[in-house]
């Protein structure tokens, strides 16, 4: 039987993309009052995340790369238990 690999690289990628663009929705959806709550949890979850355009943007670049780097040692861990 073949064996199938995940592509480490890939995965922490698609989760650092995936996890920009909710942070990127929820800065939005903030700044127009929409789901407070929701954007107020961001708020205690992440370091840097604010309603401000700075805010935003590092709050990005956060969720990019805690996400990126938890997925890429997924796939790793992955791989290595199958």
């Amino acid at each position: 039987m073949a064996k199938n690999n995940l592509n480490s690289l890939a995965l922490g990628y698609a989760g650092a993309i995936l996890s920009a663009a909710c942070m990127l929705i929820m800065g939005v959806l903030g700044r127009l009052g929409i789901h407070t709550n929701a954007v107020e949890a961001m708020q205690q979850w992440h370091i840097f995340f604010s309603l401000n355009v700075v805010g935003i943007i590092a709050g990005i670049i956060e969720a990019a790369v805690f996400s990126f780097v938890f997925m890429y040692l997924f796939g790793l861990l992955y791989n290595k238990l199958t």
